[in-house]
Parts: C-alpha cells; structure tokens; sequence
C-alpha cells in the first residue's frame, strides 16, 4: 500500500514537473499591457495581473480631462474582478502604450455592462480608434448577462498604440472594463494566403499589414478551450451551433502528443486542446461516402474575411492514406489535400491553411471538407479540428462601417471657439488700455507742463463687441 501511494505522488510530482515546464516554455510577449480600467487595485484573471489605470507607470497612461470609475452596484458571482468597475469617459480620451516590439499586436477590450445606481451604462454610444483604425461605431457596450470581448489584430510600426474612446454625441458617454495589448508571435499572420475568387485561387498579398477583428474562433469536436489553456490567452468555443448537419460525421479525441513542428503550425496558432479532437468522414467499407461536413457563420457583407482552418491527422492509422477536399463559399479551395504531404510525413502534426474571402451578399461564410477523388475505402475521407474567422479592414481603415477615423474626430463637438472668444475679448480690452496709456505718454512729452486730460474717451462694451467681431470675422 506504501509502495502504491508513493508511486501514486511521484506521478503527481511528473505531472506538476512538466505542467510547470509547458508554462516556463510557454510564449512571452515583450509588450504585455494588462490593464484593470476604472480599477483601484489589480487583478488577477488566469494568472495574468491586469493592472489598475489609476497606477503611475513610464509605459502606458490614460489622457484624458473628463473621466471617472465606476463600480458595479452589487457583486457578480463568477464574473472575474475586471468586470466590477469600468472606466467612463464623457470626452474623447485615449490609453497610450509605448511598443517596444513592433510587428502586429493582439489589442483585447473588455465591456460588460454592469447595474449602477450611479449610470445606466446601457445608456453609452461611443466609438473606438486604435492607431486610426476605426474598430467601433456607435458601439453601446454589449449586453447586460456576458461580458463581451473584442479582438482585434494589427500591424503597428510606431512607437506607441494609442486607443480612443470617442461619444458618439456630447450628450452620451463611452467605457471600458479591461484593455489587453500583447505583441504577437510573428508567425501568428504570415504575408501570404490564398484569394478565393470564385473559382479561380490567387495569391493574396500583405495580409500581415491588415488589421482583423476576430469573428468566430471554433474548435471543432472538442469541449470549449479557455484562455487559460491557450499560449495566446484565447477562447475557442465548440462548432455545434455553427455545423450545418453532422449526418455522416464522427467526433474523434486524441489522447497523444500534438507533434509541432518547425516551420509548421505553432502552439501559438492552435493550441494542443484543438488539434487534439476533431470531426471526420470515415468510409467503413469499400465505397467513399458521398457526403461533405459543412459550417456556416454569419457575417457582415461588404469586407474581405480571412478564413483559417486548421487540421491535424489525429485518425488514420498509416501515413498517406488522407485525402480529402476543402471548399470555402462553396468553391473549392484546396483539391486533394494530403495532410501526409504537408507535415513531412507525421502522423499528429499541425497544419494549417489561410484564405481570403469577399462575404457578398448572402452575408454567410460557409466551410466544407469531404472526400476528393483520391479518397479510400476503409479510411477517413476528411477532417477538420478548428476554424478561425476574421474581418479585414476596408478601404477607409474601418472594421466598422465607411466613415475613416478623421472625420469621426471632426465630428466631435468641440469647445475651441467657446473658449477662444473671451480669450479674444481679453486681448482686446487689454490692447484698448495700452493704446491709452501710450496716448497719455505721448501727451505728456509733447506738453510736459498740461494737465492730464480728464475727458478721455472709454470703450464702451458695445464698441468691445464690435471690434471682437471684427477681429473674429
């Protein structure tokens, strides 16, 4: 029995030993800004310390004249801390981070729109600027049940990211719970994809440059993946809802080691607890079932989609017997694809593959795998472990709607000429008494022995107003 138990705690001691290892070897960005808004202390979600925006710290700050914290009327039963309080602002106001690691960066906000007898926070509409990328409009914070969290990827070869809130109208506020801005891995966007076209297939160039707002992050067959499981801190929610009919599939699990590979897909693309389940079409005798699994996500038309969707052969039982097509709008996007081929011959090794859509109009984005003409009997005849979906900035660098980031600015309603107009008035008075003095100067040394005139003419406030008119016009 004392042989059991030791036995029993040096397999916990292994499993500590190397769940520590994974972590140690786990990516580490060199900008990591985690920031707690409207908060007085930090806190601490997934063993990540999000920092209060109220600390002094030489990297990032808040600019902004009119803001205020805010916190939650009563207690959210498990909601992590960040979203207890928030941070309003009634003017446009902007966090700034100094970027040390230029390349694209993973920009995350938080909004959860929580009770306060202080502010109905359901009553915001405000937008959002990162680096002059338009991300929100007229954006009202969400829902008042589940925080939401707006992901966004891009391209910054500056010295700083500065994020704005700007309302919408004077009369409405914005806010925010929590602000991530983490440099990405360079390999998490590379230059290149393929331009589904219809059905011609070309080549996308500088996809790195885009910007993106994640869309539907899925992992197909597999329980939810929580940011705590994921190198980059993502969530990868299950495919049930979005399968089109699951007639002819088959869920499969891998208890195994996913075998990344160099120059492959990293554990920062997918990470194990996607590769490691799947859907398939498996054959269970010599004839190739005539059936194809397919997704479908609702988008918004008019913007560029870049689809990602990822697979490792976690089912067959040899190498080279994995053939299937994959079809993306319904065209086919990838003929013949053999997993063998493309992850140099190992079995459980990670692939991935990126393509570029137009939504059009039907304002639905479908994926597809099924068999191809290579396919055979007694095999899986197709398998897909995950799918990423993400927005591509317009023309106008907008990820929400056809107006650009200066004219959303200029539509703020300033104060400047308020404030300008007494400025101008004061100036005036103050110009009207030098002159006089110097009249009296001049005076005085052309007839050194008159009395000072007593009959000087004052400006009247209606004269004032005239000459500041004047000045204005």
């Amino acid at each position: 029995m004392g042989t059991l138990l030791s036995s029993h705690g040096f397999s916990l001691f292994l499993l500590w030993t190397f769940t520590l290892y994974g972590l140690c070897l786990s990516f580490s960005p060199i900008d990591n800004y985690l920031i707690n808004s409207g908060a007085s202390l930090d806190s601490v979600v997934d063993h990540r310390r999000f920092i209060s925006d109220s600390s002094n710290s030489p990297d990032s700050h808040l600019s902004s004249g009119r803001t205020f914290s805010l916190c939650a009327g009563t207690l959210l039963p498990g909601l992590p801390q960040i979203y207890h309080t928030a941070r309003v602002f009634n003017s446009p106001s902007k966090y700034v981070f100094n970027v040390k690691d230029p390349g694209t960066h993973m920009v995350r906000l938080h909004f959860h729109r929580f009770n306060s007898s202080r502010l109905d926070l359901g009553n915001s509409r405000f937008h959002v600027l990162v680096n002059g990328l338009v991300a929100l409009t007229n954006f009202s914070g969400g829902d008042f049940v589940n925080p939401k969290v707006i992901e966004y990827l891009l391209y910054v070869n500056s010295e700083k990211v500065e994020i704005r809130f700007v309302p919408a109208k004077k009369s409405n506020f914005a806010f925010v719970n929590a602000i991530e801005v983490i440099s990405a891995p360079k390999d998490l966007v590379l230059e290149t994809a393929q331009y589904v076209n219809g059905d011609k297939i070309e080549e996308f160039q500088g996809l790195n440059k885009q910007a993106f707002e994640t869309m539907y992050r899925v992992t197909v067959g597999g329980p939810k993946v929580t940011p705590f499981n994921d190198s980059l801190w993502r969530t990868w929610i299950p495919d049930d809802e979005y399968l089109k009919s699951s007639e002819g599939s088959n869920k499969v699990y891998f208890g195994g080691r996913i075998k990344y590979q160099d120059g492959g897909a990293s554990r920062e693309v997918g990470p194990d607890n996607v590769y490691d389940s799947a859907r398939l079409i498996r054959s269970k005798n010599a004839s190739i079932p005539n059936v194809n699994l397919t997704w479908e996500f609702p988008v918004s038309e008019d913007y560029k989609y870049l689809v990602r969707m990822h697979f490792c052969d976690i089912a067959s039982i040899s190498l080279g017997l994995l053939y299937f097509n994959v079809y993306v709008n319904e065209h086919l996007a990838y003929k013949d694809l053999d997993l063998s081929d493309v992850t140099n011959y190992m079995l459980a090794s990670p692939f991935y593959a990126d393509f570029v859509v137009d939504a059009g109009r039907s304002g639905v984005i479908t994926v597809s795998v099924g068999p191809s003409s290579k396919s055979m009997g007694y095999t899986v005849d197709a398998i897909l472990n995950g799918v990423e979906i993400m927005k591509m900035n317009n023309s106008v660098y907008s990820l929400d709607g056809k107006v650009p980031a200066e004219l959303i600015m200029k539509c703020w309603p300033r104060r400047t000429l308020g404030i300008l107009l007494p400025l101008i008035a004061l100036a005036c008075l103050l110009l009207s008494l030098s002159a006089i003095v110097h009249r009296r100067k001049s005076n005085a040394e052309l007839f050194p022995w008159s009395k000072l005139p007593t009959d000087i003419h004052e400006i009247s406030p209606k004269q004032a107003k005239l000459q500041l008119s004047n000045i204005v016009t």
